[in-house]
């Protein structure tokens, strides 16, 4: 068997007008993430792990900012195609761990459905899919309230 281990990072800073989507839910908050797409910070973070693992590239790479049909789109669409990226080459995802770094909002009650859409959209059992959030108590961007970032480790067989 060929196992894989890839990780992912990614950071958004928060924007007015927008909606806070992460993990492929909307979170109520008053301020959303900048971005070309929904800028899914945990999503794209996830993505740059799966495509790691299977020396794809990146997240950049697959889907350029510059790309106007990507303008807004939803990030659990780009989630989707590096699935398929993977699968063509004979991967599968054995697992996923991702932490979501944020002051605020509070996401507790938020996990359980993040992991439940991403096991929807990735044809995964929610076991396999393990989601953290974290503050930075109070210390850099993260803690001033200028943004979200995310991490994510993946597991890849074949």
């Amino acid at each position: 068997m060929n196992i894989r281990i890839g990780q992912g990072f990614d950071v958004h800073a928060f924007a007015e007008h927008r909606k806070l989507i992460l993990g492929g839910i909307e979170i109520p908050y008053h301020l959303g993430l900048a971005g070309h797409s929904d800028a899914d910070v945990l999503i794209h973070a996830i993505c740059d792990a799966l495509l790691g693992a299977a020396c794809l590239g990146d997240i950049g790479h697959h889907f350029p900012d510059t790309d106007p049909a990507l303008e807004g789109v939803d990030s659990t669409i780009l989630l989707a195609k590096v699935k398929a990226s993977i699968e063509d080459i004979g991967f599968s995802i054995g697992n996923i761990d991702a932490t979501v770094i944020a002051q605020k909002p509070k996401l507790a009650t938020f996990i359980q459905p993040m992991r439940e859409r991403l096991a929807q959209v990735l044809a995964m059992r929610i076991e396999d899919i393990n989601i953290k959030a974290t503050t930075t108590e109070k210390l850099g961007f993260t803690g001033r309230g200028e943004g979200i970032a995310a991490q994510a480790v993946t597991l890849l067989e074949k």
